[in-house]
């Protein structure tokens, strides 16, 4: 999974801390890469980014993405098209497909 965040304001810190805790009580073998738009606007760019923060699972294909508000385990991990915990609490956010 790759996640874009820009600069390192404490709201960019705040996401990534929020991203590594559903990676590691759910998802338990995904990597990680934690990408700055400002630094590596050009994978940005390649990913088709245009906001962040966005988490996109890179594999395994076709990719899918979540922008906004990354706290919500059950809509991250559906947006991501992955199975949500359950009793994990829900919530209104934008995700897309990838074609």
């Amino acid at each position: 999974m790759r996640l874009f965040i820009a600069g390192t304001a404490p709201r960019s810190g705040r996401t990534v801390e929020a991203v590594r805790q559903l990676r590691d009580a759910h998802l338990p073998g995904y990597e990680l890469e934690v990408v700055d738009l400002y630094q590596q606007p050009q994978l940005a760019e390649a990913d088709r980014v245009v906001a962040a923060p966005t988490l996109v699972r890179v594999s395994p294909g076709p990719s899918r993405r979540v922008a906004g508000d990354l706290t919500d385990a059950r809509r991250v991990l559906q947006g991501l098209g992955l199975d949500a915990p359950e009793g994990a609490p829900g919530a209104v956010g934008a995700c897309a497909d990838e074609r």
